[in-house]
């Protein structure tokens, strides 16, 4: 009778009809992305994803982005902590405006960001940093540069968010207790904003990796010289080897799914504690 009656209310309420659609929603998208995936290992020839692995310019795409991801992430992270812990716990005139200034990189196209790095370099004070600190354009520097520009905004949103789940009480009673503001955001925000940190750095690491946009517009794209995982992708399809193309793309679904396995094991950690 209890299941009966169950069934009815299901009927009443549409939750059947609701569950069934967004079910459908979940696999279909679930099953667009595995066709893709097996669509590539379908056309995959083994033997070429084998020897593209071990070939002198796949080692040198993959050092490359290595290098360059992971300092892209540690300036971005470093810069961003501050101006995240500013933007979600201090009170500024034309707090709206520098916050929505932030997001742009996220919402314009990393093409563009290239460009307008590119314009930069070719103007008195671009032409005088090339002279005279370190060259951008079409050099390693310039790859580093374009992640940076495009990951920073990124990890400011995802520290942001961090900072804005802190309760101020914490570091307010670490001041009652003698910490300056700087030893409080040490030793109290920090720490509480720990696992935040992690997954930020992941997140921006995995972005700064699959870069493509505004590093091919500002350090352009030369084989052995700045040639990452992406911008070897696009010269192996521009001579038409896409056997060799599918495999450096194996190899980014590897690098985002071990990133993406790192993160849900923190959040898992997060949530049993």
């Amino acid at each position: 009778m209890d299941l009966r009656r169950s069934r009815i209310l299901k009927g009443i309420t549409g939750e059947g009809p609701f569950k069934a659609a967004t079910i459908s929603c979940l696999a279909l998208l679930t099953f667009f992305f595995v066709g893709i995936v097996l669509s590539l290992v379908t056309y995959t020839d083994w033997n070429t994803f084998v020897s593209t692995l071990i070939s002198k310019e796949i080692l040198f795409a993959i050092k490359l982005s290595l290098i360059t991801a992971t300092i892209s992430t540690a300036l971005s992270i470093t810069v961003a902590i501050p101006v995240a812990y500013a933007i979600s716990k201090i009170e500024f005139p034309g707090k709206s405006i520098v916050d929505t200034i932030l997001d742009l990189p996220i919402v314009i196209s990393p093409i563009a960001l290239g460009a307008a790095l590119l314009v930069f370099f070719n103007t008195p004070v671009g032409i005088g940093i090339e002279d005279k600190i370190a060259r951008f354009v079409f050099e390693v520097p310039g790859i580093i540069l374009a992640q940076f520009t495009v990951i920073t905004a990124l990890a400011v949103r995802l520290l942001k968010s961090t900072f804005d789940g802190i309760d101020p009480r914490y570091e307010q009673v670490s001041r009652t207790l003698g910490c300056s503001k700087f030893k409080a955001f040490i030793r109290v925000t920090l720490p509480l904003a720990r696992d935040g940190l992690i997954a930020s750095g992941i997140l921006t690491w995995a972005r700064a990796i699959g870069e493509f946009g505004a590093t091919v517009t500002l350090a352009g794209a030369t084989k052995m010289k700045t040639e990452t995982l992406p911008t070897a992708i696009y010269l192996n399809l521009a001579t038409a080897d896409v056997e060799k193309a599918v495999a450096v793309i194996f190899i980014l679904i590897a690098l985002s799914l071990v990133a993406l396995i790192a993160l849900r094991k923190i959040s898992n950690t997060r949530y049993h504690l």
